[in-house]
């Protein structure tokens, strides 16, 4: 599983290296699409074949295990669910050897009606995603031999929740516009560490753990830095947290980018990490085909014959393939939702406190990227931009009288 998990991560490297630089959000999750591909894989040939196994990072040969093991494995996570589907004509002859590996029950048959099979696959994505995502993101035409999807949704809890305050930066892309602000205050430092050289620049990560077994790390690069840049930089340390210097190791001054360090008066000896970000909820759609050398996916969309062999005796050549995610960051935590399909057609001043104590600062508010990361395989389940915060809540509420976390 190892292996697998490298693979896919350095899809969502890739992938988000071609993050937009014009000030959009964006939200995208690599396993999704990883899957599904993987068992297209299996069942190609030829040119097609070499392409997308390039593209993956694993041999043809095993191509389809590696799909099957991974998508069981993250049906097996607490938090995580996924599922495959595919559909096909009845009058498209299978291999029996490719659908051995699909997941039992995943089969299901096209109509041919665009009513009834349009209402169909929609059921199926808003029922895998809990409502996230209402639509299957390909359309079915009459001309549709064959579509193979894949869901997945993460869902996590924070351990320790924040509080919700109205906020309006002073300064950046953000300035002088309210957005709902999130704050906490905790006393382990080592929950924010600093890469110093990526590729992106000197990058603050901050992560934020879940109750089941999968965080959040919010990841903030220099102030010119391609959005691109920090979410591959942000995918590299996900995976080797040893490039991190934690924070109880960070010097005075500003050891990186929104992060402050230094001594502060105190109520209590103990050290603190104050922590401000903004809550997004994002919605991101996005066409494979518009990069078909990403995915590996340019020779199988030529129709003039077939590239998969191991699937149908009839020669089939992919001619959609596209994904929806949404991702949403509040006070008690995280979720996130994909469907990637791929159709196929015939080819106040108080009293001085009494003690100094150390202090970090870290304040994203400015554009910053964030990862869902599965803590122990360290597998990056999804990944975005976050351009645009989500304003205040209509009747914003500030902090409780007695609420400790009120100097923020």
């Amino acid at each position: 599983m190892h292996r697998t998990v490298h693979a896919v991560n350095r899809l969502t490297a890739r992938w988000g290296r071609t993050a937009p630089d014009d000030g959009r959000s964006t939200a995208f999750s690599a396993p999704a699409a990883w899957a599904p591909l993987a068992l297209l894989t299996a069942g190609a040939t030829g040119p097609a074949a070499r392409e997308l196994a390039d593209a993956l990072g694993v041999p043809t040969a095993g191509a389809a295990a590696a799909g099957r093991e991974l998508l069981a494995a993250l049906d097996r996570t607490p938090g995580v669910t996924a599922a495959l589907g595919l559909w096909t004509r009845d009058r498209l002859p299978l291999e029996p050897a490719w659908t051995a590996d699909l997941p039992p029950g995943s089969h299901r048959r096209l109509t041919g009606a665009p009513a009834t099979d349009r209402a169909a696959l929609d059921g199926w994505a808003a029922e895998r995603t809990a409502g996230a995502i209402p639509r299957m993101p390909v359309t079915v035409t009459p001309d549709s031999e064959l579509l193979l999807a894949a869901a997945l949704t993460v869902r996590t809890d924070w351990i320790r929740r924040f509080h919700s305050h109205p906020y309006v930066p002073g300064t950046g892309p953000w300035q002088d516009r309210p957005v709902a602000g999130l704050h906490r205050r905790t006393g382990l430092l080592d929950r924010v560490g600093v890469a110093d050289d990526t590729e992106a620049g000197p990058l603050t990560v901050l992560k934020v753990l879940g109750l089941r077994g999968v965080d959040v790390h919010l990841c903030l690069g220099p102030e010119d830095a391609a959005p691109g840049a920090v979410l591959a930089a942000a995918v590299r340390t996900a995976e080797r947290p040893r490039l991190l210097r934690p924070g109880t190791e960070l010097p005075d001054g500003a050891p990186g980018p929104g992060l402050t360090a230094g001594w502060a008066r105190s109520h209590s000896r103990e050290p603190a990490l104050l922590v401000g970000t903004v809550e997004f909820d994002l919605t991101d759609d996005h066409d494979l085909l518009e990069r078909p050398d990403l995915f590996g996916l340019r020779t199988a969309t030529d129709a003039a014959r077939g590239h998969f062999p191991g699937i149908s005796a009839e020669p089939l050549a992919v001619d959609s393939a596209r994904q929806t995610t949404t991702a949403v960051f509040g006070p008690r935590g995280f979720r996130a939702a994909s469907v990637t399909a791929f159709g196929a057609v015939g080819a106040g001043i108080p009293a001085r406190p009494p003690y100094l104590a150390r202090r970090l600062t870290a304040e994203f508010d400015r554009p910053f990227a964030f990862l869902a990361v599965h803590r122990t395989s360290r597998l990056v389940l999804a990944a975005g931009w976050v351009a645009d915060p989500k304003p205040p809540a209509p009747e914003p509420f500030g902090p409780e009288p007695d609420d400790p976390e009120a100097e923020w």
